[in-house]
């Protein structure tokens, strides 16, 4: 019978997405594996693929660039031999949820008016009305270029305040579904101060692994030793991490964003720094996917370089704990009879006490802790 084609849930709390374009066309032969659809989804944009095989067969009344779609609804189908596609559909299976608001307008133009696909596509989806458009191409032609900078500004708005919302909903569902207790503990970050001079000293031009980095490292070995800080909630109860898998958040103009380190373990700190690198440049040009900020069992949130010492970080549910980290900064200790210069950094850890207590919480930060203060054993270039 022919497979149905549905709006998939890339997010925890997605309810809807916006339909982007068709990557395969009405009658084409599709694999398993192959992207057929693009679906923005709460925070990123991506590609779905299809688990089946057969012939793609889109409805009249398919979905069109722009379209808002409720989780579920049905788009298409995948025909296998001799099938044909249904005769009747509900109007509501493939039609927008909501209104997409501004609508394309293609007015009567010129023959020598000629709108490119991509310019097409991208003018459906922002809403731009191309009749207004002043081709840069040859002979006026409207390229893709031309519609997204006269939608940047708009665009650009429209997408923080969607980012905006998503992040809010899941702080209100992070403060609503958990019981969350922060605990802190100021640590002697000297060692690893001196470390990380270390590595900058052999750099040769490669990248420096950023604090950041090295807490990713730390972080791991602590939750290894104490794995009920890595595991999560849920209606069914208290399930277990199966891979050490650590969020890192970043701040980019759409928003916070937290993309996912994965099987950290098994990563010298220098692959750590690499794959970090990667995932925050992907995060600030907006080319980060769903998987990408899925799947994490911890998240790490540095404010030091805003010269914050100390803040209270809000669980990345269904997570049980995050760490935020303050600045690195030179003060005064008692060293027996003597002041004496460290480096100090407050650790903020916030823990979910339905899952763990606060006993287990500190023993978790001790060994952070003793992470932080005797680095270089921890630490495999």
């Amino acid at each position: 019978m022919p497979i149905p084609i549905s709006i998939p849930r890339l997010g925890w709390n997605m309810e809807e997405g916006v339909f982007v374009e068709w990557l395969k066309a009405d009658g084409d032969t599709v694999k398993p594996g192959d992207a057929v659809f693009r679906l923005e989804g709460e925070k990123a944009t991506d590609d779905i693929e299809t688990l089946d095989a057969g012939v793609l067969h889109i409805p009249a009344n398919g979905p069109k660039p722009g379209d808002r779609l409720a989780v579920g609804a049905m788009i298409g189908y995948l025909l296998q031999a001799g099938e044909t596609a249904p005769e009747s559909r509900r109007a509501e299976d493939v039609s927008p949820l909501l209104p997409t608001g501004e609508q394309v307008a293609y007015a009567p133009r010129s023959p020598q008016m000629v709108v490119t696909p991509r310019a097409r596509r991208l003018a459906a989806r922002l809403g731009v009305d191309t009749s207004h458009v002043n081709g840069s191409g040859h002979n006026g032609r409207v390229r893709e270029r031309d519609i997204a900078a006269i939608a940047k500004p708009r665009a650009a708005s429209e997408l923080a305040a969607s980012h905006r919302r998503a992040i809010a909903a899941r702080m209100m569902e992070s403060r609503q579904t958990t019981a969350p207790v922060t605990l802190t503990s100021q640590v002697d970050a000297s060692n690893l101060v001196n470390l990380r001079e270390q590595f900058k000293s052999v750099a040769n031009g490669s990248a420096v692994p950023s604090y950041t980095d090295f807490l990713v490292k730390f972080v791991a070995v602590a939750l290894q030793k104490h794995p009920l800080l890595a595991s999560r909630w849920t209606d069914t109860g208290i399930v277990p991490a199966t891979s050490i898998d650590i969020g890192i958040a970043v701040d980019t103009e759409a928003g916070l964003l937290v993309p996912v380190i994965r099987a950290v373990p098994t990563l010298g700190l220098r692959e750590v720094a690499a794959r970090s690198r990667e995932l925050v440049d992907l995060a600030r040009s907006g080319k980060l996917t769903s998987r990408d900020m899925q799947g994490g069992c911890f998240t790490i949130t540095n404010l030091g370089a805003f010269g914050i010492d100390a803040f209270t970080p809000i669980i990345n549910p269904p997570e049980c704990a995050i760490l935020g980290v303050g600045r690195i900064e030179r003060r005064p200790v008692m060293d027996g009879d003597r002041v004496i210069g460290r480096e100090l950094v407050t650790l903020s850890l916030t823990f979910d006490h339905r899952i763990v207590d606060g006993a287990p919480a500190a023993r978790f930060l001790q060994t952070l802790a003793a992470c932080i203060e005797n680095p270089a054993p921890w630490v495999s270039s």
